[in-house]
């Protein structure tokens, strides 16, 4: 049986499968139970953990035509992995780079992962990235600061 893959290497199968659009692929380098936050998430969802919960959130069970807002082209650039003295453990720092597919416009969408892999599957995951940047290479970013603002509106004012 082969060596289960290293923190470092699940992470480059993570980001480069996930410009790639191989959502079953990216899928299975999670654990059956995981623990996967976006801290920076603008409407602070709960934790995904489990597989069923990563396919929804990567809609790699949506139907053909499902898809809402731009197409994006993109690849990861500037990838620096730390290690930890935890061997479970990386922080990596990248960006995803690349083109609005309908308008041709570049995009950059800062991240950094703190995960911890164990027996080659990611069991946590915070995921800090820059969710406007997204939104707006997207075309979504009204809608996103429209839904913020609704968000974190105090109950009184709705």
């Amino acid at each position: 049986m082969p060596e289960p893959l290293t923190p470092r290497e699940v992470f480059l199968k993570l980001v480069h499968g996930v410009c790639e659009g191989r959502w079953e692929e990216v899928i299975e380098l999670y654990a059956e139970q995981t623990h996967v936050e976006h801290p920076f998430h603008p409407f602070a969802p709960p934790p995904l953990r489990s597989l069923d919960e990563l396919r929804a959130h990567f809609g790699a069970n949506a139907p053909p035509g499902a898809h809402t807002g731009h197409t994006l082209r993109r690849q990861p650039a500037g990838i620096t992995v730390h290690e930890t003295v935890d061997p479970e453990v990386i922080v990596a720092e990248f960006r995803y780079e690349g083109i609005v597919v309908e308008t041709g416009e570049p995009f950059t969408i800062p991240a950094i992962f703190v995960m911890r892999v164990r027996d080659g599957k990611i069991v946590e995951s915070r995921d800090y990235l820059d969710h406007l940047r997204s939104a707006q290479a997207r075309g979504q970013l009204g809608e996103v600061l429209d839904a913020v603002r609704q968000h974190h509106e105090p109950a009184h004012e709705r």
